[in-house]
């Protein structure tokens, strides 16, 4: 959060004319964000005790969280984006850097942020805390996948607020939601996420559609 308030505080300087801010400045950043959040979320690991990583087990559900990863992404680039766009972003686009290093250097940072950081920083925040947080303020007595109307309606919409494409994000919070219902496991959302992203990744690599990055 602290990160993204940064990242509006610099974009509101710059519209006051008080500094010019190339396209690519801001790209910079997040190498330092994918390494800070993945250095906090390390050290605090022993603190996520709704995390089990032996759920993975469980090989009916890891199968289901995979397909699930794959539905969200498929319906992500398919969706009609006329309707829930909060605007139509320019995208991570490594293309604009200069020089090939620095291009494959930040591509990587990308994609790791993308896939290991971003699934596990927002399943322990939508669907660890504040899923549990909404029915009860101590969030740490409700178990994990336990459901409500409230609970559901409030992240899913939070949820896609958090995106450039507001309908996509309240999609995939849907299928999220109903994945932990269904398996009870905060791991397994952590899989469907990464797999969303590791194919989300790879499709805008391949195809230069920078915009849903």
């Amino acid at each position: 959060m602290g990160f993204i308030g940064l990242d509006e505080v610099i974009r509101f300087l710059a519209g006051q004319s008080l500094f010019k801010l190339e396209a690519t400045t801001l790209y910079y950043l997040y190498p330092v964000k994918a390494l800070t959040v993945g250095f906090l979320l390390y050290l605090f690991k022993k603190q996520y005790h709704e995390l089990t990583f032996r759920d993975f087990a469980n090989l009916p559900a890891t199968l289901s969280a995979c397909v699930v990863g794959l539905l969200v992404f498929a319906f992500w680039i398919n969706m009609d984006w006329t309707l829930g766009a909060a605007d139509v972003p320019q995208g991570f686009n490594p293309a604009l850097l200069p020089g090939r290093s620095i291009q494959i250097a930040m591509t990587f940072f990308r994609i790791a942020g993308a896939v290991l950081v971003v699934p596990l920083m927002e399943e322990l925040f939508w669907r660890s805390f504040l899923i549990r947080y909404i029915i009860n303020k101590n969030f740490d007595t409700v178990k994990i996948g336990t459901f409500t109307w409230a609970s559901f309606l409030i992240t899913i919409t939070l949820f896609g607020l958090e995106h450039n494409y507001i309908l996509a994000g309240v999609m995939a919070g849907i299928f999220y939601n109903l994945l932990l219902y269904r398996t009870r496991s905060l791991a397994q959302c952590v899989l469907s996420h990464a797999v969303t992203n590791l194919a989300l990744a790879i499709y805008v690599v391949i195809t230069g559609k920078w915009q849903f990055w």
